[in-house]
């Protein structure tokens, strides 16, 4: 992706000055651009120190990219050392989901699953009968470490701060965004994609990938498809302005 000039917020809004915001789109098991991503903020903050910087990470962490078990241990790593936030996306539901429900398997591998089965040690055979389900749940359960368990359920539905809002797919127009459901905040396309009105806060996404970030006047979606395009974006923020690294 060609780098983009700084800019100024769409109209109206701004977060706190001299706190910069990370911003990173789906992931989806491709541990090497994440690498490479948080290379960049650690050089930029190195070019341009300031006094605070978060990263923020808007989910689909796994399935379909081939290392979507390193990428959450890098995460976990990532933690310890820096101010994050972790966002749910709709992928992450597959895996909690899975292991009480093992029927969900077919669905699951249809979005792509089995990589994220292959990362951990399990190879789901074609067609997979009931029984076969059942013991791929036990396996998957007993593969994830307790750590990962724990990052998956404490993930959050989304992320607000002053005049930004952070979250994986989007929100529902009309709804108040304090009261917007979870299976909007990770699933919903068409209808939040088609409203061009100003919400209460500007809209940070990703989830429908797009060639390029799509800068809006009430939302900024940051998916540029990682796991197929090669191209993890991050959209950092500071007071009214932004930037792309």
């Amino acid at each position: 992706m060609q780098a983009l000039p700084d800019q100024r917020l769409p109209s109206g809004f701004s977060s706190t000055p001299q706190l910069r915001f990370y911003t990173v789109g789906d992931i989806h098991g491709r541990l090497d651009l994440l690498e490479k991503v948080n290379a960049k903020i650690d050089t930029d903050l190195r070019r341009r120190p300031c006094p605070r910087s978060v990263r923020v990470f808007l989910g689909d962490y796994v399935d379909r990219g081939p290392r979507s078990k390193e990428v959450i241990e890098y995460l976990l790593r990532l933690e310890e050392e820096n101010d994050t936030v972790f966002v749910l996306g709709n992928h992450e539901t597959f895996l909690t989901i899975f292991i009480d429900a093992p029927a969900t398997l077919p669905m699951w591998l249809q979005v792509g699953g089995q990589e994220t089965l292959v990362s951990y040690g399990i190879r789901p055979p074609r067609n997979a009968s009931e029984a076969d389900q059942s013991r791929l749940a036990a396996e998957f359960a007993e593969a994830l470490p307790a750590s990962h368990l724990s990052f998956l359920q404490r993930l959050r539905p989304c992320f607000a701060f002053d005049g930004l809002f952070f979250v994986h797919a989007g929100v529902r127009p009309g709804i108040p965004l304090a009261n917007q459901s979870l299976a909007d905040l990770c699933w919903i396309r068409e209808d939040f994609l088609q409203h061009n009105e100003v919400f209460e806060k500007l809209v940070v996404h990703g989830h429908t990938p797009v060639r390029t970030p799509d800068i809006r006047p009430n939302r900024i979606n940051i998916d540029t498809g990682a796991y197929a395009t090669g191209q993890l974006t991050c959209l950092w923020i500071e007071g009214d302005r932004m930037g792309f690294l």
